[in-house]
């Protein structure tokens, strides 16, 4: 049998219809202010852009200060239904040239600003905060020795790379590149 909470949670047809017509219709938000190394959307940038689009929808948000955290409340205006997160803010932060209030705020701007576009599916920014810039691997270079070993092979019919997957393998000079052409 389900939960009171279960069933109510199904009942929420009005506001899943609207936050997905609101997604279908909210644009990527480019990243306009910069930062120490990046750049990234910022709230009044995402309020501008969201708010006219939500109302349309009839949905409206909320984001309140809760002991350590952000409630973020995504609401629908007619029916009051709710769909509802609560994202910690990190403590025991130490940013250079801060004092610990400043430190507090750029914390909570920094959650409400991804906690919302999280609960809304919106894209604001490049996804490189966990890793960092994804960087392609380097391809490995071949010594002069093992490259007239492939040529060998290649022309012996034992090849285990045909000169198209070859070449895109491995990091080749100019000369090497004219002699598989």
């Amino acid at each position: 049998m389900a939960t009171f909470e279960e069933t109510l949670e199904k009942r929420k047809t009005n506001i899943y219809k609207s936050l997905a017509g609101f997604q279908q219709e909210c644009p990527v938000i480019h990243k306009a202010t910069k930062g120490y190394g990046y750049t990234y959307s910022d709230l009044p940038t995402i309020f501008n852009i969201i708010n006219p689009i939500l109302k349309k929808h009839g949905l409206g948000f909320t984001q309140l200060i809760k002991g350590q955290a952000i409630e973020t409340i995504l609401f629908h205006t007619e029916t009051g239904e709710t769909i509802e997160s609560l994202t910690d803010i990190p403590q025991d932060v130490d940013l250079k040239g801060m004092n610990q209030f400043q430190v507090l705020g750029s914390a909570v701007t920094y959650i409400r600003r991804y906690a919302l576009s999280s609960m809304l599916g919106i894209v604001t920014d490049k996804d490189t905060d966990a890793a960092g810039e994804q960087k392609p691997k380097a391809k490995p270079v071949i010594t002069a020795e093992n490259f007239e070993k492939y040529l060998d092979a290649l022309e012996k019919g034992t090849a285990k790379m045909d000169k198209l997957k070859f070449a895109a393998h491995y990091q080749l000079t100019s000369e090497q590149l004219q002699k598989l052409a």
